[in-house]
């Protein structure tokens, strides 16, 4: 058995080189690490809690990597790595480093027959957060551990945030301005413009059970919040793993892909289309669905050139060449304005103003200058797509549209079925509203703004509405503008995890499980957000992003969450802080290193 020290500091390094043989330019070689090649820590610069182990032309397999936990109850990461990665990486791949911590790690491979262990030490430095203002309360993320069942005391969620940046202003050119006291003035603050000030800095970590940061993407990995770069602008979203174990992303003018490692390779949009946001979502067949944006579009309606904001879905493959699009101004009503006018203004997704929280929106104020605000039409936000998800079984897509309700939408670019309150909508879509039934199949009576009699409920301004393993659809209810309306007394809102079966023989709708109302106000996230279930512990997994997100006084909550199906027990519950007040998180997903690394 053989131990290394690995050590980032150049004191350090100048020591070992000493000893070391030296290479054709006559500088110090890196020392092999035990049978192996040198520990090289953050290989790609993006990830600064990784490392590789160089396999120095040697050959190995059954290979494994543990990263030992931290003091008394540290928890260990295992997985095993198989020979595509070692592939891919030239090296061993060691993912869940400490910051700030002499990291014990045991390599378990086999060498031409034989069977080695070998013990390594790796130091790691700190985790830096370049965006740092005077709003700040924390430099890196807080973790409050609330709760967690010994049978998930392995997990890791990857935590998708960002920081909001003064740097915006020289892209948005908008200074100080009063609060606002109706909503003409609401409007008045608005731009005429799309979505490029849509922006703030990447923030995205991995956490442990008990609360510790267990990974780090470097921030200007993506992004450039100094100089202005569009290209490297936007809000980074839309995280999914891959078939080949990386991670899907959009960010404004692009997308693209990154491993745990800091392996990052993106796109620039296909030309005509802008602001990619929200949502990216890998297909069975290889190729990606990106939520995007149209430039120069010809709104027909108003006999104008506009450009869109959130409604159109582009069909991608590997190599960037667009395949297919989904323009939902011709396939669903723009002008649609039941639940727009219900919106709390205070919140629109990532685009928040605690000045106008609780006010909303007028129906002849839906028609205001063009750009990203609530408003019907192309050229402004109507649709507000947050979430895709592909049906392999008949090629179809599911949308979000937090602004409208769940689509389901076929390749042929016909409506096969809608999951909304039956306000507003045209005589041909409205034949595609599904109807709610109980267990049983009887009717459930509901009114047109979808208050219904019986246990069920629509979502309002929902994320992630996604096609569940189990064939159902899961959702997660944010519950902003329930019943097309705003509450008397703001707590009165809830937020929830739904999940719903539908029938589309009979196009009914059937409610199979809920969390979440019986939590109220103290569990409520108006924006962001995600919910899904895990077949693997038999569990609904969600994240409410945005949780006491109008407090000015501290920063915003990312409660994470896994619920036992069967009896509603709370298994985990892990808050995430913001850095700053009123910035609000975007999602969380689970990462399992063993299908990450094992390929």
């Amino acid at each position: 058995m053989k131990k290394t020290l690995i050590c980032t500091s150049l004191a350090t390094v100048l020591l070992l080189g000493a000893i070391a043989t030296v290479n054709a330019a006559g500088l110090p070689a890196a020392p092999p690490s035990g049978e192996l090649g040198a520990i090289v820590i953050n290989p790609y610069k993006n990830s600064p809690l990784t490392a590789v182990v160089n396999l120095h032309n040697k050959e190995i397999s059954d290979v494994t990597v543990t990263v030992h936990g931290k003091g008394k109850n540290g928890v260990p990461i295992s997985y095993p790595v198989g020979p595509q990665t070692l592939l891919r990486h030239d090296g061993v791949p060691i993912f869940g480093l400490y910051a700030n911590h002499r990291n014990n790690i045991t390599l378990n491979f086999n060498l031409d027959g034989k069977k080695i262990t070998e013990e390594h030490q790796i130091v790691t430095g700190g985790i830096e957060s370049k965006y740092l203002d005077h709003r700040n309360h924390y430099a890196i993320p807080a973790v409050n551990v609330t709760k967690v069942d010994r049978k998930f005391a392995d997990r890791l969620y990857l935590v998708n945030s960002n920081s909001s940046t003064a740097h915006g202003s020289d892209l948005n050119w908008v200074g100080p301005k009063p609060p606002p006291k109706s909503t003409a003035d609401i409007l008045a603050a608005q731009k005429a413009m799309g979505a490029i000030p849509f922006d703030a800095a990447p923030l995205n970590i991995i956490v442990d059970t008990e609360g510790e940061i267990r990974w780090w993407l470097n921030q200007d990995a993506t992004y450039e919040g100094h100089d202005i770069d569009l290209n490297k602008r936007g809000i980074m979203m839309g995280i999914n793993e891959t078939q080949d174990g990386m991670f899907t992303f959009v960010q404004g003018q692009r997308y693209g892909f990154f491993d745990l490692m800091g392996r990052i390779d993106d796109y620039r949009l296909p030309r005509g289309y802008a602001d990619a946001t929200h949502a990216m979502w890998p297909m069975e067949n290889g190729n990606f669905l990106v939520r995007a944006s149209k430039q120069n579009y010809y709104n027909q309606w108003e006999d104008t050139y506009v450009h869109t904001v959130r409604d159109h879905i582009l069909e991608v493959d590997a190599r960037g060449n667009l395949l297919d699009v989904w323009d939902l101004n011709k396939i669903l009503d723009p002008y649609r304005e039941s639940l727009l006018v219900g919106l709390d203004m205070g919140a629109v997704c990532l685009n928040i103003d605690a000045d106008a929280a609780g006010m909303t929106i007028g129906a002849a104020e839906l028609d205001a200058p063009y750009g990203d605000i609530p408003g019907v039409g192309p050229g402004r936000n109507w649709a507000h797509v947050n979430s895709i998800s592909h049906d392999p079984s008949d090629d179809s897509i599911i949308l979000s549209l937090r602004h409208q309700g769940n689509v389901k939408i076929g390749r042929d670019k016909d409506v096969k079925w809608i999951i909304a309150p039956r306000e507003g909508w045209n005589n041909e879509l409205a034949k595609k509203l599904l109807t709610p039934v109980d267990s049983k199949g009887k009717k459930i009576k509901c009114n047109d703004k979808g208050k219904c009699e019986g246990d069920f409920d629509f979502t309002y301004t929902q994320h992630t509405t996604w096609l569940s393993p189990k064939g159902t659809i899961t959702s997660l209810d944010n519950g902003d503008g329930r019943w097309n309306d705003q509450p008397v007394m703001p707590t009165d809102k809830w937020t929830r995890f739904v999940e719903y079966k539908v029938d589309e023989e009979n196009m009914t709708v059937e409610q199979l499980w809920e969390y979440g109302k019986e939590r109220g106000w103290e569990w409520y996230s108006p924006v962001t957000s995600n919910a899904e279930y895990r077949a693997d512990r038999d569990t609904m997994f969600g994240f409410g992003g945005s949780i006491d997100m109008f407090d000015p006084s501290t920063p915003t909550i990312g409660r994470i969450n896994e619920i036992d199906y069967k009896t509603k027990e709370v298994m985990v519950e892990i808050d995430v802080m913001t850095l700053k007040p009123l910035d609000g998180h975007y999602r969380s997903v689970i990462v399992t290193p063993k299908t990450l690394f094992g390929k």
